[in-house]
C-alpha cells in the first residue's frame, strides 16, 4: 500500500489519530497498534492509535513512508504520506490485474 492517510481533531492533538480505513494493511495498522473502531452512527469503521500525529507519522517514516501533503480541513488535520513500492510489490502488482487499469480493447475492421 503505497498511500496512507492520517488524521485527528485540532482539539486531539495529542492523540487518538485515525490512522486508516477498514481496508487498510492490517500489518501496518498492528505496528501502529491501530484498533478498527466503527462509531454509533456511522455506516464505515476506522482504524485509530492512541498515539498523537507526531508519533505515528514518525512510526511510518521509519517504514519508509515520506510526508506528500499536509491540510487542515475545518477542525480536522490530515497528512498524506507515500512510500514507494519495494521491487517485491511492483512484481505483483504487475503480475495481477488492477482494479483501476481500464480494459483492453481490440478493434477489427474500419472504425
Amino acid at each position: 500500500m503505497p498511500y496512507v492517510i492520517i488524521s485527528t481533531q485540532v482539539r486531539l492533538d495529542i492523540g487518538p489519530t485515525v490512522v486508516g480505513d477498514e481496508w487498510s494493511d492490517p500489518e501496518l495498522m498492528e505496528y501502529l497498534d491501530a484498533a478498527l473502531i466503527k462509531q454509533l452512527g456511522n455506516n464505515y469503521a476506522q482504524w485509530r492509535t492512541n498515539d498523537a500525529p507526531r508519533v505515528v507519522l514518525e512510526k511510518l517514516e521509519l517504514r519508509g513512508y515520506k510526508l506528500a501533503a499536509m491540510a487542515g480541513v475545518g477542525q480536522t488535520c490530515i497528512w498524506t504520506l507515500h512510500k514507494e513500492p519495494s521491487l517485491k510489490e511492483k512484481a505483483l502488482s504487475s503480475s495481477s490485474s488492477d482494479a483501476f487499469e481500464s480494459p483492453k480493447i481490440e478493434y477489427k475492421g474500419d472504425l
